[in-house]
């Protein structure tokens, strides 16, 4: 899932999710801390956990799932479904119960709503870029690429490649054969943050590095096509196959400019981290 998905506000507070399950499920800490303004969020779900379910022997209606935290990692936390949730804002006395209900009944909603008409998935990722103050042009470059790799990732599901596993080290050898570089070298040249896990890589890209990326994907999901490729091993094969085609048009293009295609330029300016140093 897209980082950017698994962080919604309400009303100035941030509210983690994620997707589990098929449907979304909110941290129950975030919900509390958004609806009590309690300094000590977690000892408030802890005493409303005992008083509301451990003394009358209610089963749990939460599940611990990983949750990122302010250290960049991810821990278990408390989480609940939509309907789970409703639940418990009824043990929370506050004026916000209301209006939380019907934002959390519209959140909920949004990515059953997305999975059924994929075209209101791309509305919304178009209206993040444009609140964000990216340029007309490279939104329309970014959002080919977000349909070209989905429509990679799908051939490598059907292809029995591990989602979890398998998928990041392919698109880093696509990236190796690409740019020359590994995934983690080109962000430490975009000053990116190793520890910002929310920092994507393609929104700090300029626009003939959105290009490159979406030729070395574009060209990996045809070789796969075309080889019949299966299983991880032969997906790598095509990966780096088609990240080599992506990376000889690049350095064609480097030679007949004189200009690096990679670069340091990125759009932390506008994405709200100030960059730090400047990388050549």
């Amino acid at each position: 899932m897209d980082p950017k998905e698994a962080l919604v506000v309400f009303e100035g507070a941030k509210i983690r999710r994620t997707w589990h399950d098929n449907q979304w499920y909110f941290s129950v800490v975030d919900v509390v801390e958004a609806l009590t303004d309690s300094p000590t969020p977690r000892q408030y779900w802890g005493k409303i956990k005992d008083r509301e379910f451990k003394q009358l022997e209610l089963s749990p209606i939460w599940v611990q799932l990983k949750l990122p935290s302010s250290d960049g990692k991810k821990y278990e936390t408390d989480c609940a479904n939509t309907e789970s949730m409703f639940r418990i804002i009824q043990s929370i006395p506050s004026k916000k119960a209301e209006p939380f209900k019907r934002w959390l009944a519209k959140v909920g909603y949004e990515r059953i709503q997305e999975i059924e008409n994929p075209e209101l998935a791309q509305d919304r990722a178009k209206e993040y870029y444009e609140l964000k103050g990216y340029p007309e042009d490279w939104i329309e470059k970014r959002l080919r690429g977000i349909a070209i790799r989905q429509e990679l990732t799908d051939e490598w599901k059907e292809r029995g490649v591990d989602e979890k596993r398998d998928f990041a080290i392919l698109t880093n050898e696509i990236s190796k054969a690409t740019f020359g570089k590994s995934i983690k070298e080109h962000r430490k040249i975009k000053s990116l943050d190793p520890m910002n896990k929310n920092q994507n890589l393609r929104d700090h890209m300029n626009d003939l590095e959105l290009i490159f990326t979406m030729l070395g994907e574009k060209s990996t999901t045809e070789i796969t096509k075309s080889r019949d490729s299966k299983g991880f091993n032969e997906c790598f094969d095509s990966s780096k196959e088609g990240g080599k085609i992506a990376g000889n048009a690049r350095k064609e293009l480097e030679k007949k400019t004189g200009r690096n295609v990679v670069s340091s330029e990125n759009y932390l300016s506008i994405t709200g981290k100030k960059e730090t140093k400047k990388l050549k």
